[in-house]
């Protein structure tokens, strides 16, 4: 059993790692690209999908604790590869336009329709490019009723 510990507590310290880079890139290409202004531990809590981690935690421990030594190097470096690519700013900003951007869509809040491209939606506020504006905007979430 203390086996199996050890194999989770390995996976989720080498998934840790990648996603910190993963996220890191985000923010730096993507989240400081458009100014908005989002505090790092924000981004990596709320964007984090606890499915995956926990997955990719069993399995990436599984791996290191009872896989072929050279197999998980080659697996455990590709994966580390790939995470630090977010770094390249193209890479970074295309990984978080995956992630982060809904295109085309339309709000309404009791004065206005908004249609543009969500940026990034926080915890009270979504970041907005607004087509007819040809600008960003922060609109509420609280305000708004949400049509696609």
């Amino acid at each position: 059993m203390s086996k199996f510990v050890q194999a989770i507590l390995s996976g989720m310290f080498f998934t840790f790692i990648l996603d910190f880079f993963i996220f890191l890139g985000i923010k730096l290409n993507y989240i400081d690209f458009y100014n908005i202004n989002l505090y790092y531990n924000i981004l990596f809590a709320d964007n984090q999908n606890i499915y995956v981690f926990a997955i990719s935690s069993v399995v990436l421990g599984l791996l290191v604790m009872y896989g072929n030594t050279k197999i998980t190097i080659g697996i455990i470096g590709s994966l580390f590869v790939m995470s630090f690519a977010t770094l390249i700013p193209t890479i970074g900003y295309k990984t978080a336009e995956a992630l982060l951007m809904h295109k085309n869509m339309t709000f309404q809040n009791a004065k206005h329709t908004f249609v543009g491209d969500v940026y990034y939606t926080g915890r009270k506020q979504i970041t907005f490019y607004d087509y007819e504006l040809k600008k960003i905007i922060l609109l509420d979430k609280d305000e708004l009723v949400i049509r696609r």
